[in-house]
């Protein structure tokens, strides 16, 4: 995969989860659409389960390993399931980002990834 290709899908996955978890503020606290479509019981929760779970699919396309996919579930579950307590799962969605949480689980990843890449390519395997 080319690395502007790459870089797009990335930013893609940040701008989404910031708009879920950071878009808007409010007394010195970030919070976004997860939030907001929190207050509307059970619903909400599970609308906002669907951008969270696009951006643990894009980890998968991305080749992201399976440990980290399951910290990424973990945090959706989370999430979503402790989200939907109410008045304490608003709170919780307010405070937890999931969204951010993942992006920046996916973004390390990619990181370790290409400096892996990095360390196998075959002229730097020869010595001095």
């Amino acid at each position: 995969m080319r690395n502007a290709e790459l870089a797009e899908r990335l930013a893609r996955v940040e701008r989404i989860a910031g708009l879920m978890d950071a878009r808007f503020q409010m007394f010195g606290i970030r919070f976004g659409w997860d939030a907001v479509a929190g207050l509307v019981p059970v619903l909400g929760d599970a609308a906002s389960a669907l951008p969270s779970l696009y951006i643990m699919h894009e980890a998968w396309r991305l080749g992201a390993r399976r440990r980290v996919l399951a910290r990424m579930g973990l945090n959706i579950g989370l999430d979503t399931v402790l989200g939907s307590v109410p008045v304490v799962g608003d709170v919780f969605d307010v405070m937890f980002k999931a969204n951010r949480r993942n992006a920046a689980l996916l973004r390390r990843e990619l990181a370790r990834t290409s400096k892996k890449k990095e360390d196998l390519s075959w002229p730097s395997a020869i010595p001095d």
